[in-house]
């Protein structure tokens, strides 16, 4: 059986716990046994995290210490999968760059704050994506700085207020990459618990972490 680890804390602004109440069940209903920490020290047991297929941080800002980095990194270069969204993945530990190149994005504004958006499709024939047509969001409409080494699914594309000079700008969603012999998968979205009643939030979610999971 596939074994997941959920690791939340950090900004209660991204409702990391409730977050992690509605995406968990997914993983247990693909036949993952899941286990949840609210405390970055379950990093620190090498032989444990090693074992894992799966890590899915939710953890906004905060500190992490060498060894919990560490145990982290480690446990992905190695092979296991790691999978997650919005600032719980890309806007966590701001000082860690190490940490910032297995996800491959920072997280740097979110432009006119809660707005309407197009998250498009960009790679339909990916099993992550296949099926998913462009769709609709009100949410948090994140501007990243990205590795260029990722491999985009989605896109959207932003406006210009307040910042008139990145109006245009094509900005990736949703991503895969790797980190070592690690699966990364990224999505931006998924700001708060209720955003994930949207349906292909879901299931791009779902897919992104069953991929990501070690065999």
């Amino acid at each position: 059986m596939k074994s997941a680890l959920f690791v939340w804390g950090g900004w209660e602004g991204h409702e990391p716990k409730q977050c992690v109440d509605v995406v968990a069940p997914q993983l247990e209903a693909a036949g993952f046994e899941v286990e949840i920490s609210d405390t970055l020290d379950a990093y620190l047991d090498e032989d444990k995290m090693r074992s894992l297929s799966l890590v899915v941080p939710l953890w906004t800002m905060g500190e992490i210490t060498g060894d919990q980095s560490q145990g982290l990194l480690g446990a992905v270069k190695s092979g296991v999968g790691i999978a997650g969204w919005h600032g719980g993945m890309a806007d966590s530990f701001r000082q860690e760059t190490e940490y910032q190149f297995m996800v491959g994005g920072q997280w740097v504004a979110h432009p006119g704050g809660m707005v309407d958006y197009t998250v498009n499709i960009t790679k339909p024939d990916d099993p992550i994506v296949a099926g998913i047509s462009d769709f609709k969001m009100h949410s948090e409409q994140y501007y990243m700085h990205v590795d260029p080494s990722n491999e985009v699914l989605a896109t959207t594309t932003v406006g210009a207020d307040p910042y008139p000079w990145i109006e245009g700008c094509v900005m990736p969603v949703v991503w895969k990459r790797m980190y070592g012999e690690g699966r990364v998968f990224y999505s931006s979205l998924g700001h708060a618990a209720e955003e994930f009643g949207v349906p292909e939030l879901m299931e791009i979610t779902k897919r992104g972490m069953v991929w990501a999971s070690r065999d």
